[in-house]
């Protein structure tokens, strides 16, 4: 994520394109031209292309979230990803990016002004690099609001956390100002940090910390002690993994911003450090897990464990060897894990882990450039600094230190403002009767079957609360065309039974009557060949196994009547009437 200033080689000036329209120094007669805009075509194409990647991660984070709360609230979160992206996504073009890497003569180390709603014309020398910055900045932007959202889950008023994801825009984009813009206080001391484990996870972790405690626990979540409450869907929460780990390698290898001059050869690098240090991560919380667990895997502390480590190895991804990726991906995991419960003890109730996943391992990510990090040759992402244990002293480690405190206590301050606002407007907390039914249910009319929806919807009907426009919601899953169409075949059903019975007496009467003499009158004929007792359950018939139509012809002094059997597999009905051949003959209709 570092800028072309951060990312590229001394030699800058070889990588631009042939004499051209993008060439030109009259890019901005009024400030000196970021290094966030030095991309040539295949720098722009590797940035384009990473940031496809980076919006994928949107479906992990919402297929994990989804997956670790309960199913009558998973619709919910997965509209609440929805919103960071369209509002969140929106904000940063009205003044996201403007207040984080803006060029105007207003600029001051705390933020950027200028650029807002950016739109360059097509005469601009900057054109195409302008909207290639702008795309790959956004996709950062949304992944560290939707971070959000994980903690909010299961008791937050949708209504507020749109005006929230609105908001949160302004949450993100100063400290990433400070860390990578130009005008940036700490890019100017010297903090490094590649792919954001302080801008992007620290900020959002440290905001969904207070997100969490502002908003208390669910109902009855320490009712009997801390212990995790079982998963919504375990399966999506572990597909979501897999499609954030698939985002985590464009995340930390895009962020070389180009492939040109050395950029390719340390985004290949950053790439297999970003699995080193997931593959330490891993091994921990596996460790750990079984330990915990008395031999037993639980799901949440692999998957929140290899997460962590992931935290912890963006700060530095191409910096690090295999050994300190590895060792740094094990530590932000074990952090992880131990960090977890005890914002359980705190009272902070955080349904996915993003408290300890983003912020306690975003922390320790930002801290671990400051001892592991090597001077790129051929690149001035350090300023020529390393680390404390690479003999570079104590400023980087120092200054990183500052980066993580003033992050942390941005994102927890700024987020605690802007909550304590948007309740004044609108509450930020579901009404507990609705937060028993669901956000599904009661924000988006979507009921769940056989997960206590209906026990619920009965133990609130004595109260004084509006139901009308929920309790008659259809259940998801089904079809109610087809629903209406089973209902008419049981009522047709009954009566086929009722007629059953019926016939059942009338072939009970003796089978002979007497005949009428043989001098011209016509003799009285019954068919007994399916009115027989031994016939009477039907399945001596043929057309019972194997389905089919069978017709049996009764003739008396009435005249003639036709009965036709409708046989669907084994189930079997009558039609009694009309032996009319357009007839749908595949259902029985009685009347």
């Amino acid at each position: 994520m570092a800028n072309g200033t951060t990312m590229g080689s001394p030699g800058a000036a070889s990588t631009t394109p042939s004499p051209g329209a993008f060439q030109s120094l009259a890019r901005n007669n009024s400030y000196v031209i970021p290094g966030l805009y030095d991309l040539n075509v295949e720098d722009t194409n590797w940035v384009l292309t990473s940031s496809f990647i980076i919006f994928t991660m949107q479906t992990g984070f919402g297929m994990l979230e989804s997956g670790c709360v309960s199913v009558k609230n998973e619709v919910n979160i997965m509209m609440k990803n929805i919103i960071d992206i369209v509002l969140g996504g929106f904000t940063y073009w009205l003044f996201g990016y403007a207040m984080a890497f803006g060029r105007g003569e207003l600029n001051n180390p705390f933020v950027a002004l200028g650029d807002f709603l950016i739109d360059p014309g097509v005469s601009d020398p900057l054109f195409g690099p302008i909207f290639a910055a702008f795309l790959f900045q956004l996709s950062f932007s949304t992944t560290a609001t939707t971070i959000v959202s994980g903690a909010m889950a299961e008791r937050c008023n949708f209504k507020a956390y749109c005006i929230f994801s609105f908001f949160n825009t302004i949450v993100y984009c100063i400290p990433a100002g400070w860390v990578w813009g130009e005008h940036g206080f700490l890019k100017n001391l010297g903090v490094v940090d590649i792919a954001g484990s302080g801008p992007v996870h620290l900020i959002g972790g440290a905001s969904a910390f207070a997100s969490a405690a502002i908003l208390g626990p669910r109902l009855g979540r320490y009712a009997k002690g801390t212990d995790p409450l079982p998963l919504g869907n375990p399966v999506n929460a572990c597909m979501g993994l897999f499609v954030l780990w698939w985002g985590w390698l464009a995340f930390n290898s895009g962020s070389t911003y180009g492939v040109s001059g050395a950029k390719w050869a340390y985004a290949a690098r950053a790439a297999v450090m970003t699995m080193m240090g997931s593959f330490g991560g891993g091994s921990f919380s596996i460790i750990y897990s079984m330990i915990n667990n008395d031999g037993r895997m639980d799901v949440v502390d692999l998957i929140n464990g290899i997460l962590a480590s992931l935290v912890s190895v963006t700060a530095g991804c191409y910096l690090y060897h295999a050994w300190e990726a590895i060792l740094i991906g094990a530590i932000g995991s074990a952090l992880c894990c131990f960090g977890m419960p005890l914002f359980d003890r705190m009272g902070v109730d955080d349904p996915v882990g993003a408290s300890s996943v983003h912020g306690i391992a975003g922390i320790w990510g930002v801290l671990a450039v400051g001892f592991f990090a090597d001077n790129p040759l051929r690149m001035d992402t350090t300023s020529g600094r390393s680390g404390l244990f690479k003999g570079g002293g104590w400023y980087m480690l120092g200054v990183q230190s500052l980066s993580a405190l003033c992050l942390a206590c941005w994102g927890v301050c700024s987020t605690f403002v802007l909550l304590w606002l948007i309740n004044k407007v609108v509450p930020i907390r579901m009404d507990p009767n609705e937060e028993l039914l669901g956000a599904d249910l009661m924000e988006h009319r979507i009921r769940h079957t056989q997960i206590g929806i209906s026990r619920a919807l009965s133990a609130l009907a004595p109260i004084q609360l509006d139901l009308d426009d929920v309790i008659d919601a259809p259940p998801i899953g089904r079809n109610p065309g087809h629903e209406r169409c089973v209902d008419e075949i049981e009522a047709a059903s009954q009566k086929l039974h009722q007629w059953r019975q019926a016939m059942d007496k009338f072939a009970d009467r003796p089978a002979r009557e007497k005949t009428e003499p043989a001098s011209g009158a016509s003799s009285r004929r019954r068919s007994k060949s399916f009115l027989s007792k031994s016939h009477r359950n039907g399945k001596d018939n043929a057309a019972f196994e194997r389905g089919g139509i069978t017709t049996v012809k009764m003739s008396g002094r009435e005249g003639k009547e036709t009965h036709q059997l409708s046989v669907i597999g084994s189930e079997q009905s009558y039609q009694v009437g009309s032996t009319d051949r357009n007839a749908d003959r595949n259902f029985a209709w009685i009347d």
